[in-house]
């Protein structure tokens, strides 16, 4: 599939979608915005409001320079321009959950200018790219399931600060949407600027689709807002992009507007009309004076900057990992600090990538824990990998250490000690149990030696199982080979 290959079928042809996303990601950050308040998932309502989050009189926002540092941190990572003059902005609106009436956010002069974020989707890579990012204010919340006829405010978000992340209208797919929310979560989580968790709320897509014939300008779009999961956003593009054909195709034309996406459909409905830039009668924050970035600050954000996903793939696989196992590693962060601990611990690349994808994350997907609680440690996982390497341990073997490594959380060298699990490679013992196999097995020894060749496996299954695995396999097959002829 190429880049421009997905369509949606009309009676009148084929239209092509094109699909811009505004994320809002929370920055990581242990008090809000302009004031000290507490910013931690959960709490009861209203118990993280200060009185600036609260708007009260007379209180004034203090820049938190933690949420510029992020901010700024982000930026770096995407390969974006860094405005060293920036500047806040008020944004009027009138709504319940906004204590202040208006929003402080930047629309002038952003803190991070253009930068890019490279996807693979349907088998192609492409470029999205990435406008600017702005620092703003989270609203409250409304809850409207505590009374039958009443809504509730909480103010515990109020004042919460968020990166608004806003793409370039460069994605033509759902498909596309999809790969560039993961890649910018992962980026997001390795810099520790955003958690990610798109269920709490800390990251959720403003979606903006519209449609057009292939080649001509760019059609109205619609903005579906607060999309809280990947597979939402790719179905509330696929849902849009259908209705506004239909809509198109019928004769009608389609309203800028704002829509809410309904999981449990699958569908979108109207919100309320879209509002341009002018409708919020931006203007420059008087309370706040705006923001200049000296050449030490930014120094300091980019040398905290971590080794990110695309250059940590590619020395993995500069390592011999596959492009599979390496993409795999690193989709994560905490898979790929764990994999480096791993490393670190002297276990050798491609086996321990090996190890890592298939026995490591399958044990952990059946106890549905995550890496980071992970019962086996790097370092133990190291020493278990060295046992096989050395011949200690056949494959068999290993994996009934690593069960009870599982179990116990013990170390590898103790289980092999306590058990008696060492892998054994004495010849005399080896060749005594095969001519005990050989003497039971007169009929399969008789169709081996008449060309049935297959049946070597079954003679090497047989000297492994009397020997309960502890058998170098290799050391069996050269026995075998000889005591067959």
């Amino acid at each position: 599939m190429t880049a421009s290959a997905y369509r949606v079928k009309g009676v009148t042809g084929d239209w092509e979608v094109v699909i811009g996303l505004e994320v809002h990601a929370q920055v990581t950050s242990n008090a809000k915005l302009f004031s000290g308040a507490a910013t931690a998932f959960g709490a009861e309502p209203n118990t993280q409001v200060s009185l600036v989050d609260a708007a009260m009189p007379g209180m004034l926002p203090v820049p938190n320079r933690e949420c510029i540092r992020q901010a700024v941190r982000t930026g770096m990572a995407i390969d974006a321009q860094i405005n060293p003059w920036s500047r806040f902005d008020r944004k009027n609106y009138f709504y319940a959950d906004l204590p202040q009436g208006y929003q402080i956010s930047q629309l002038y002069h952003p803190l991070v200018g253009e930068g890019a974020i490279e996807i693979e989707a349907d088998g192609y890579t492409k470029t999205i790219g990435v406008e600017r990012i702005h620092v703003e204010q989270d609203a409250g919340k409304l809850m409207h399931d505590q009374h039958p006829t009443r809504s509730y405010v909480d103010l515990n978000r109020s004042g919460v600060a968020l990166m608004e992340i806003v793409s370039r209208p460069d994605m033509r797919s759902p498909a596309e949407a999809g790969a560039y929310l993961t890649k910018l979560r992962s980026i997001l989580r390795y810099v520790g600027s955003c958690d990610g968790n798109m269920d709490q709320g800390s990251m959720r897509a403003d979606v903006n689709v519209s449609v057009r014939k292939p080649g001509e300008e760019f059609g109205t779009r619609t903005e579906t807002k607060n999309v809280n999961s990947i597979r939402f956003v790719m179905q509330a593009i696929e849902h849009e992009a259908r209705r506004q054909v239909e809509v198109l195709e019928d004769g009608g034309t389609i309203v800028q507007e704002t829509r809410l996406f309904n999981p449990d459909s699958g569908t979108t409905r109207s919100m309320r009309s879209k509002e341009d830039a002018h409708d919020y009668r931006y203007f420059p924050d008087p309370d706040l004076l705006p923001l200049e970035l000296d050449e030490a600050f930014l120094d300091e954000c980019r040398a905290s900057l971590p080794e990110l996903p695309d250059a940590k793939r590619a020395r993995y696989e500069a390592a011999g990992i596959t492009p599979y196992n390496a993409e795999v590693l690193t989709a994560e962060v905490e898979s790929a600090r764990w994999f480096d601990a791993l490393l670190e611990a002297g276990a050798k690349p491609v086996a321990a990538a090996n190890w890592v994808t298939s026995e490591l994350f399958g044990a952990l997907n059946r106890l549905g824990r995550s890496i980071g609680d992970s019962p086996v440690s790097p370092a133990q996982a190291a020493e278990l990998l060295a046992l096989v390497a050395d011949g200690t341990l056949s494959g068999s073997l290993a994996k009934q250490v690593f069960e009870a490594m599982l179990e116990t959380g013990d170390a590898p060298g103790k289980i092999v000690e306590e058990r008696g699990l060492k892998q054994t490679s004495d010849t005399g013992a080896i060749e005594a149990v095969i001519a005990d196999v050989l003497a039971k097995n007169p009929g399969q020894l008789e169709q081996y030696r008449g060309g049935k060749v297959a049946l070597f496996g079954f003679f090497v299954g047989q000297t492994m199982k009397a020997m309960g695995g502890k058998a170098n396999p290799a050391v069996v097959n050269d026995l075998l080979k000889k005591a067959l002829g």
